[in-house]
């Protein structure tokens, strides 16, 4: 174990500490960082909020969570690594996630320079010592020379204000924050609010077990099939030959997958030639429909009119009721297709022809309170429910981090510095923070892609 203990005084200067770097975070950012500042000779810690390692796959573990991007594009580059892991899904859950990391673990030796339990809450870079006095919610404090914050995009959860939530005598949870032990939603009356990638993973897993499930929404989104498939290690085994191309090809590309946008425009293709790549891309699952499409679909208005329609009419025809698929796929849509992050489904649109689902348009019918039995309408209906699940998002990219008390030079906070506006260079560092980078955060490619 690295040492990190220090022999204090800071504003008069002293300090004597080894540590080197301080990363934040035990996801894929945070152990791959460990893994290459190790090999460069550094004296490296990890403070990690969780128990464990996964970052979001250890926050993020209600029914249905998944992944987004297929196998092997989500899979760590190195070799020791994916020589020798084999994936059971094309688009892995949470729980082939974490054995994932204890595998990473087992290969990489990673937990020996991690503290769990260890939630940073203060950072502030001490000029006269030139480094960061880093302290933990318990009271552990490090003095590191650099700061490397690996916390991801989703970092800080987002739950609307709604008033008397407070009253609620039934269960309420948001999908990051999910009970450790589980929750048991069999035969209970239970109402999802908000419909992005957590609601649409966790909604068509759970309407089966509940008596009765109410969707609030606000948004329709414009999920697209995933197409899930299960993987075979042989399968798998010919496919390795290939993966030094495809993380090599996944590092040039714009939105980081092996595939990208085609070069031709929608009005160079004849209509029959649109219908049958459409068809095929839909086909092939994933964000193919949305990223391999022509190239002005975001500035063309007709091509983008023509892609929303072969997605409404596509998610139409598996809707039972008329009025259900005005809700889910508007004949005008609400924006043009590709503005927000669509999501990827497996059986989504399926659940609202049961008898048991009923959605809430929260555009005509919003949300007035929160009573002691459920949730009340504009139209003065009241929902009861047992459960309430916040599918809620993220306060993301600059959230996370703007909830630690970081403070630079002058003593000015990163949250002011940048409620003045958001400026980084390369998004991998901002001026006036010496000696602090971050990953997978504001205006960096990684986080910025399909976010």
């Amino acid at each position: 174990m690295s040492t990190f203990a220090t022999t204090g005084m800071v504003d008069g200067q002293l300090v004597n500490s080894p540590l080197d770097i301080l990363i934040v975070g035990a996801g894929f950012g945070g152990v791959y960082m460990l893994y290459h500042l190790r090999k460069l000779g550094y004296s490296v810690r990890v403070f990690e909020a969780a128990s464990d390692l996964g970052g979001v796959w250890r926050n993020n573990f209600y029914p249905g969570a998944r992944v987004d991007s297929e196998v092997p594009v989500y899979d760590l580059s190195l070799e020791e690594l994916w020589r020798d892991w084999t994936w059971t899904e094309r688009y892995p859950g949470y729980e082939e996630l974490r054995r994932y990391f204890d595998y990473i673990d087992q290969k990489l030796d990673v937990k020996k320079d991690v503290s769990f339990n260890k939630r940073v809450v203060t950072a502030h870079f001490k000029v006269g010592v030139d480094r960061w006095r880093v302290i933990a919610e318990d009271g552990t404090e490090v003095y590191p020379r650099f700061l490397v914050i690996c916390i991801g995009f989703a970092a800080k959860a987002y739950t609307p204000h709604l008033k008397g939530i407070e009253r609620f005598q039934g269960v309420s949870h948001h999908t990051a924050m999910w009970p450790e032990k589980g929750l048991d939603l069999k035969g209970k009356r239970v109402g999802v609010i908000g419909t992005g990638a957590s609601g649409v993973q966790v909604i068509q897993e759970i309407a089966k077990d509940v008596e009765q499930l109410s969707i609030f929404q606000r948004t329709p989104n414009f999920a697209m099939p995933m197409q899930q498939t299960k993987l075979d290690k042989s399968g798998q085994e010919k496919m390795k030959a290939l993966y030094p191309a495809i993380f090599e090809r996944r590092r040039e590309t714009f939105f980081g997958y092996s595939y990208e946008p085609l070069t031709k425009n929608f009005l160079d293709a004849t209509a029959s030639e649109r219908l049958l790549h459409f068809e095929e891309q839909w086909t092939s699952g994933g964000f193919r429909y949305l990223i391999r499409n022509y190239a002005d679909i975001g500035l063309n208005q007709a091509a983008n009119d023509e892609v929303y329609e072969f997605w409404k009419n596509k998610v139409r025809e598996r809707l039972h009721d008329p009025a259900l698929q005005e809700k889910l796929a508007p004949s005008i849509p609400p924006h043009p297709f590709g503005a927000k992050r669509p999501s990827l489904e497996q059986n989504y649109y399926e659940v609202y022809n049961r008898l048991n689902v009923d959605l809430i348009d929260l555009g005509q019918c919003p949300i007035t309170e929160v009573t002691p039995q459920g949730i009340l309408t504009a139209d003065g209906v009241e929902h009861k429910l047992d459960v309430i699940i916040f599918a809620t998002g993220f306060d993301s990219v600059t959230g996370g981090i703007t909830q630690i008390d970081i403070c630079g030079l002058g003593g000015k906070s990163i949250k002011d510095k940048w409620a003045e506006g958001v400026a980084t260079n390369l998004g991998l560092t901002t001026a006036s923070f010496p000696n602090m980078f971050f990953t997978y955060g504001p205006q960096a490619p990684t986080g910025e892609r399909l976010s």
